[in-house]
């Protein structure tokens, strides 16, 4: 067989075959780099105009509930949604405190409350769990209030990532609540007067993709 072919002729055979070979091996590289890219974990820029942890208080053991809601918070979110991973940490400026009566304000920033003073800024770093079909449902994690720190697990109502409409960048929104014993931090003003310890923590948050 070889002998009828032309001089030559197995060699460059073999040549291309080998190149073509090296083309579809480097190929193949290419695609496994291009998919380990896209799988990597992103990180996101908390957006402090679209993101206001609220809360709901007890006043006098029943006979109203006080709304406020903190203006000014920062902080990152990691998440890899194709291995159902990610992380938050999250800062919140506790002087920021709002509940749109100026005495009130005064007060939840004095040491009988909140002391913003000595604590400037209240602390949640967690984990996301949870995961139903790459979306997270809640949040496993430790906060940080009145320099006291407690577990704390956020559950997720909602959480979606999309291109912003307006400013084409990809966004990841979610709406999250928890209840915690404010005495458990050190803030039990009130209980002697019969004030119930719970607070109800609901957070709008988004956050922004890094470049």
């Amino acid at each position: 067989m070889a002998s009828l072919l032309p001089l030559g002729y197995g060699p460059v055979w073999l040549t291309l075959e080998n190149s073509q070979m090296k083309i579809a091996l480097s190929a193949a590289m290419l695609t496994l780099v291009a998919g380990s890219a896209l799988a990597a974990p992103v990180t996101y820029d908390v957006d402090p105009g679209h993101t206001y942890p609220s809360f709901e208080a007890d006043h006098m053991g029943g006979l109203s509930v006080w709304r406020g809601k903190l203006e000014k918070t920062s902080g990152t979110i990691v998440y890899d949604k194709d291995k159902s991973t990610g992380t938050v940490d999250i800062t919140i400026d506790t002087t920021s405190i709002d509940f749109g009566h100026e005495k009130l304000n005064e007060h939840a920033k004095s040491p009988e409350l909140f002391d913003v003073a000595k604590f400037p800024t209240a602390t949640y770093k967690g984990t996301l769990a949870g995961f139903v079909n790459g979306a997270p449902t809640k949040v496993e994690g430790q906060f940080t209030l009145h320099g006291v720190t407690k577990p704390l697990t956020l559950t997720i109502d909602q959480f979606l990532c999309k291109p912003n409409p307006m400013t084409k960048k990809e966004v990841c929104g979610a709406d999250a609540k928890a209840t915690f014993n404010r005495k458990d931090f050190g803030i039990g003003f009130g209980d002697a007067y019969g004030f119930k310890m719970d607070v109800k923590l609901a957070i709008q948050v988004e956050a922004i993709r890094q470049n």
